[in-house]
């Protein structure tokens, strides 16, 4: 039996009807409750390492080749399963881990993120270090076997679920600001750490400041060398903007079904098509960029067999953002003043819930890098522009 039959007989066998088509993807970790389906999704995936399918089985993984990888994603699609698991650990500090880790810390750190055990969130940006993040303050002080942390991060993402986190630290305050800082990890779990939600107009949290006060981190846990953590810090966000893990969600597909039957709700329809024909065209429209887009992420997966490209991801960040925002302002145009509700009582809750997605997605634009960070990143490191 060939490897594209297994797997769609395995997939077949172990998704739940629950975990497919359009839904919610568990980030894992402790405290975040996920419904018996998720569950039971997660425990078989992650027992045939489709959690991770592209990492070493002894971290985990399934050890797949590129092109077994995207049979996997092409089988998984086709029945509309969802991840089984997403967030920062598998898009973010797992890959950089397997490349930038000791071997103590993979063995530690790998398998759990693999079985969505631990919530990761991401200690970046600081009220005064935001586009320009090498200006970063928060300190860390030698303490001989580990660091002590005072200072604040802000737009951690996930903070309020997260078990750990990956951080950014000023150990250098004498030398230039790139070359001051290092990539430590460690428990939220700890009297030296507190969170505090950000309410956003969307009306959820996502985001929130962060702030330690003798937090502890563990020299096991730093990342690379003392000093010399920007350029961790830099391969991380190629994996983040990379989008590859996007892929496994399979939402691109469904993209043009569902807004041709939100068309057909809202719009109505004549013989079986989409009344309003300047709505149908948008439509078609965006369904070609989102599939032109996917499939543009699969070459690049062929083209770098596995690894993350470079400079490049940046292409993938700020198209993704755009193509994300237009596809809720279509939403919006389409349901017209159903589309913007907030009231319960007066709106359905998918009403609701389409309303606070385009407010939430305003942010794409921004978060993870700015679409005009991405656009200098691009002119300078893969044009090669000057100045």
């Amino acid at each position: 039996m060939s490897f594209r039959s297994d797997v769609r007989l395995w997939l077949e066998e172990n998704c739940p009807a629950s975990c497919r088509g359009p839904g919610d993807v568990p980030g894992g970790g402790t405290k975040v409750d996920m419904t018996d389906d998720q569950r039971l999704w997660l425990e078989r995936a992650s027992d045939k390492g489709y959690t991770v399918p592209t990492w070493p089985t002894e971290y985990g993984g399934a050890d797949l080749s590129p092109p077994e990888y995207l049979e996997l994603l092409e089988e998984m699609r086709t029945i509309g399963a969802r991840a089984p698991v997403m967030g920062m650990g598998i898009m973010m500090i797992g890959p950089t881990l397997l490349e930038y880790g000791t071997d103590d810390q993979k063995a530690r750190h790998l398998p759990k993120i693999a079985r969505g055990e631990v919530w990761w969130c991401q200690g970046y940006s600081e009220p005064g270090a935001g586009s320009d993040l090498a200006s970063l303050r928060t300190r860390a002080e030698d303490a001989g076997d580990h660091f002590v942390i005072n200072g604040q991060k802000i737009w951690t993402s996930g903070a309020n679920n997260a078990d750990w986190i990956f951080c950014l630290v000023r150990t250098d305050p004498d030398v230039p600001k790139h070359e001051g800082i290092s990539f430590v990890l460690f428990s939220m779990d700890q009297p030296g750490v507190t969170v505090k939600p950000i309410q956003l107009i969307s009306g959820a949290s996502p985001f929130c400041e962060t702030f330690f006060d003798n937090a502890i981190a563990s020299k096991a846990d730093l990342v690379g060398r003392v000093n010399k953590g920007w350029t961790v810090a830099k391969r991380l966000l190629q994996h983040e903007r990379s989008g590859m893990r996007a892929l496994a969600i399979g939402g691109n597909r469904e993209t043009g079904e569902e807004l041709h039957t939100l068309a057909k709700r809202y719009l109505g329809e004549t013989a079986g098509r989409i009344s309003d024909r300047v709505r149908a065209s948008e439509i078609a429209r965006h369904y070609i960029d989102a599939e032109a887009f996917r499939l543009t992420q699969r070459r690049v997966v062929e083209e770098s067999e596995g690894s993350t490209p470079g400079p490049a991801t940046s292409i993938f960040k700020l198209y993704g953002a755009n193509l994300a925002k237009q596809r809720t302002e279509l939403q919006i145009s389409i349901m017209g003043t159903h589309g913007v509700g907030m009231d319960r009582d007066t709106f359905t809750a998918d009403e609701v819930a389409t309303t606070r997605s385009w407010l939430s997605t305003k942010a794409r634009s921004i978060a993870g890098g700015s679409n005009e960070v991405q656009q200098n990143i691009i002119a300078k490191r893969v044009l090669g522009l000057p100045d």
